[in-house]
């Protein structure tokens, strides 16, 4: 907050906008269903009372989620875009396959070449 200019705006992990018009929806969405089901029929008088809590619930509660999602959103390190990772050597496996027994050695066993060892015969 220390880092915006007055007059500019803000930037959107810090601006209140998007969360706002999404628990607005999902408000919406609430009160309109709780509207149609909790009535019980066409022939029933409307529950606005329902529906009107429902989507007061459901507005708090989907901007509290959005809140605390924004509030644990970090930055990666500036470090971990480099291309050091572990996973990033280019040398291959010594056996050209993961190090896993070739196919033509079967279950019991070979020598790293693929020859069957003498004293499994």
């Amino acid at each position: 907050m220390a880092q915006q200019k007055s007059g500019e705006p803000r930037s959107r992990r810090t601006s209140v906008k998007a969360p706002l018009l999404f628990s607005a929806f999902w408000g919406v969405v609430a009160f309109v269903a709780i509207l149609i089901f909790a009535s019980g029929g066409s022939a029933k008088t409307p529950r606005f009372d329902l529906a009107f809590t429902g989507a007061g619930i459901a507005f708090i509660v989907t901007l509290v989620l959005a809140a605390m999602l924004a509030m644990s959103y970090k930055d990666n390190a500036e470090h971990l875009g480099k291309g050091s990772g572990v996973n990033l050597s280019s040398k291959k496996p010594s056996s050209g396959n993961g190090g896993y027994p070739q196919s033509g050695s079967g279950i019991s066993g070979g020598n790293p070449d693929g020859t069957p060892r003498d004293d499994l015969r």
